[in-house]
């Protein structure tokens, strides 16, 4: 039973329940791995610890006009989880929050961010998960779901002729969680936090981003994985995309061959044949010279005009009036991380459902709730968009977040197919050339991960911590030149690379394994 009962409950579809239960969850699952090796010990009991000042059950009375305290509960320490009081409540109108406040705390706050359309409850297993992993290591940790039930209203349909829930999917709700973590933390000690975190990835980064350009003072330090930041243009790529594949489809099985002709051509761009990428714009491949052409009929072997130009469309990206609206997918995420996303064998993907229900509930004033996503008109429709202002977070000013000490990392994965990479490095470029490339690196950085897909999983290296050197940033004043990731197969670690800040690039040194880490170091790219 969830922390607040709601009526209407109905079961989401399985759809569904991944895109937003399993992002949810995954996302910040290697988060606090590197804890024993960081250089400021931030676990608790360990460290120097702050204990409650008042009883967990005397939260109940933090209740009041702008929030409800529902419940406050004192956990028992089992397994690997320490004793804690677990507060969950409502701020209004109804945006739900939970609070986790352990025994031995370390004066640190923690915040975890959404997944998808959000809608997940703070009581929901991902996310207690995720929290629980921040409270073993002493944070104080909180959550939102944005200020919805995605079990009664999933996806984008919460926004239905409710200016008020969107606003409060877009930026409202992170933010008054953190005001009101924050008040249930002071309340809890009687002291204020010291130190102040985010950690989120896909729509979590985009809060992270949207956190720093709104709300500076929110927090000290934010991971901001894979960020959805351009969220409007995002949905209309899905829609250039899957109108491509009306026009002429591909299957799981073409696509795989097609990703065969690019790593054949590109592998070893880089000077190293590993089965990696590191720098997909790099690679020249071009379908119509590198494929094989059908003459006449269609085969399995072969591609028609019709595929390839389906296959141009997709690398393109959206094109109006000779005008790119937003960046083709770059190559090397082909053979299997097109699945579900881009392609399917087995109905709508993943990409059409959020860009539908988008264009349906979010996307125009008044809504358009019978949108067919087949005659969107992408010489005039774009201009019909509203809510950017709202949803994208954009804004390359980061001055004020840079002037109250904020320091910041964001990631993408270059074979991401949810979310396209290029939103990330386009996004850096941007902020350097506003605030100056020796100003954006003291309190910004931006790391890409070779072979990776979304916030995880791929062909590359996708278990790397962010959260300890943001710690050792934020309180030890030490950027991160690398960041150490692995590749975990069976349980296993089978490849280990160091992740490079950008626009360094990992390079072999020459010798040794290349499954090694300590055979590769980060360069400046060659002009």
């Amino acid at each position: 039973m969830h922390y607040v009962s709601r009526c209407g409950i109905i079961g989401a579809v399985a759809l569904v329940s991944f895109v937003l239960d399993g992002p949810a969850a995954a996302q910040n699952g290697s988060s606090f791995l590197d804890a024993s090796t960081s250089a400021i010990d931030y676990r608790a009991p360990q460290v120097t610890v702050r204990r409650p000042a008042t009883s967990c059950r005397s939260l109940l009375d933090l209740t009041g006009h702008d929030y409800a305290v529902v419940s406050a509960t004192l956990v028992a320490a089992a397994s690997d989880v320490p004793e804690h009081c677990r507060v969950f409540g409502v701020i209004r109108p109804e945006i739900g929050f939970g609070v986790h406040l352990p025994t031995d705390w370390n004066w640190r706050f923690y915040m975890q961010g959404n997944g998808g359309y959000a809608g997940n409850a703070p009581d929901a297993e991902g996310t207690l998960r995720t929290a629980m992993r921040a409270i073993a290591n002493g944070f104080a940790a909180a959550s939102t779901d944005t200020g919805h039930d995605a079990r009664v209203e999933p996806l984008g349909t919460f926004a239905h002729n409710n200016l008020a829930k969107e606003i409060d999917y877009a930026f409202r709700a992170v933010h008054l969680t953190a005001v009101t973590a924050k008040a249930v933390i002071a309340a809890y000690y009687e002291t204020p936090q010291r130190y102040a975190y985010w950690d989120g990835c896909s729509t979590g980064g985009r809060q992270g981003l949207m956190s720093a350009q709104r709300f500076p003072g929110d927090f000290d330090g934010i991971v901001a994985g894979a960020p959805v930041q351009n969220f409007t243009d995002t949905q209309m790529a899905y829609i250039w995309n899957n109108q491509a594949l009306a026009r002429a489809p591909l299957t799981v099985a073409k696509v795989a061959q097609v990703g065969e002709a690019v790593y054949a051509r590109c592998d070893g761009a880089d000077g190293l044949e590993d089965g990696l990428i590191d720098d997909p714009r790099q690679c020249d491949f071009d379908p119509a010279r590198h494929l094989p052409v059908c003459d006449g009929s269609s085969g399995d072997d072969c591609f028609t005009n019709g595929e390839i130009e389906t296959l141009q469309a997709i690398y393109g990206g959206p094109v109006a009036d000779g005008r790119q609206l937003f960046p083709g997918q770059p190559v090397g995420a082909e053979a299997g991380g097109w699945t579900n996303w881009i392609i399917s064998d087995r109905g709508p993907t993943i990409g059409s459902r959020f860009s539908e229900t988008f264009f349906k509930y979010l996307a125009f004033t008044p809504d358009e709730p019978e949108f067919d996503w087949r005659t969107f008109d992408f010489a005039t429709d774009p201009a019909r968009v509203t809510g950017r202002t709202m949803l994208d977070a954009m804004d390359p000013d980061l001055s004020a977040f840079q002037a109250r000490g904020g320091k910041m990392i964001t990631h993408f994965g270059w074979a991401d197919t949810a979310l396209n990479p290029m939103m990330g490095v386009n996004y850096y470029e941007d902020v350097r050339a506003t605030m100056g490339e020796e100003a954006t690196t003291d309190f910004y950085r931006f790391f890409t991960v070779p072979g990776m897909f979304h916030c995880g999983g791929g062909l590359g290296t996708d278990t790397f911590d962010v959260m300890t050197p943001l710690v050792n940033w934020v309180e030890g004043g030490t950027p991160p030149d690398t960041i150490p990731a692995s590749r975990v197969e069976g349980g296993a670690v089978t490849r280990t690379r160091p992740l490079c800040p950008y626009p360094q690039i990992v390079r072999y040194a020459g010798s040794g394994s290349i499954d090694d880490a300590s055979n590769f170091a980060c360069v400046a790219p060659s002009r």
